[in-house]
């Protein structure tokens, strides 16, 4: 038992950079450019544990406690997340409101984190990352209703064996609106952005370096790849299929989400911040009207 919850634990530690790069591979390809290796963050971490730390005099040490606790919030989601007939590594009664909660707690300790540097600068990217926050997990707690409704069950691995219907497209498309606002990825922000006054994730880390950093980049790297693999679960029957087809059908899922992900920033321009709110109101009508469809099919 111990043993498979350390294969899985490593299974998504190792596969979680490689969904930034597909990304950048798939930007670089829309715009007629090489761009760089599908693993350069696997380099780019590497490079960061060998580096040293520089910290601020003002930070005291929850600036490095703040993504260490975010790292291991990820990776205790990730045992939670079911992998189509397998399940998840950990399961139990309402494991999916455990989950929310470490969603919550990995974007606490990085706003906290960012807040320990007596940073304007970082403040107002915490500030407007919360701001988002607000909206972004009521459309995700309600996608989480819409599934426990229509499955009876507060069991992540048996909420995640959706039907297809009307109700799985609008969940798709809220789930997806709340996935790009979550991993802070255009039309919501911009990761290749330099300008301090329009960046909200990126501002919040800039003084961070070495290991801490690292962290920092493998834990965002695996919230992206937990919410792929959330949405491609939510949408597709993966759970009722044989074991070899679940892992390919799951598999090709995450890769369309992330060439999608790659796809809409490509096209997209980040939008204003003011029309932000609007977007992510979007996202939870979505969910709202996949929740009442799963209500109304339930009563009937």
């Amino acid at each position: 038992m111990i043993l498979e919850i350390l294969l899985r634990l490593v299974l998504w530690l190792l596969l979680a950079p490689l969904l930034p790069g597909i990304i950048n591979k798939v930007k670089a390809w829309v715009a007629g450019r090489r761009g760089p290796p599908v693993l350069q963050l696997y380099y780019d971490l590497a490079r960061l544990w060998r580096k040293s730390v520089v910290l601020s005099t003002l930070a005291s040490p929850a600036f490095i406690a703040g993504p260490a606790v975010a790292w291991v919030a990820l990776a205790g989601a990730a045992l939670l997340m079911p992998l189509g007939p397998a399940g998840g590594a950990v399961s139990f009664r309402g494991d999916v409101l455990l989950l929310v909660y470490l969603f919550a707690v990995a974007r606490f300790c990085t706003a906290w984190a960012a807040l320990e540097t007596g940073s304007a600068f970082e403040g107002m990217g915490a500030a407007r990352e919360v701001s988002y926050a607000v909206l972004a997990e009521v459309a995700l707690i309600t996608a989480v209703l819409s599934l426990s409704v229509q499955t009876g069950s507060v069991t992540l691995a048996t909420m995640l064996a959706p039907t297809a219907g009307a109700g799985a497209v609008l969940l798709a498309g809220g789930l997806f609106a709340v996935l790009l606002a979550e991993n802070c990825r255009v039309p919501f922000d911009d990761p290749n952005t330099h300008l301090e006054l329009t960046m909200i994730h990126e501002v919040m880390v800039l003084d961070h370096s070495g290991p801490p950093f690292a962290v920092i980049l493998h834990g965002a790297s695996l919230k992206l790849l937990l919410f792929a693999v959330l949405l491609s679960q939510a949408v597709l029957p993966v759970a009722g299929l044989p074991p070899t087809a679940a892992t390919i059908v799951l598999g090709g899922a995450v890769l369309a989400v992330t060439v999608g992900v790659g796809l809409v920033e490509s096209l997209l321009a980040r939008f204003a911040f003011r029309r932000v709110p609007l977007l992510l109101t979007t996202a939870f009508l979505l969910c709202l009207f996949a929740l009442l469809l799963a209500w109304k099919g339930g009563a009937a």
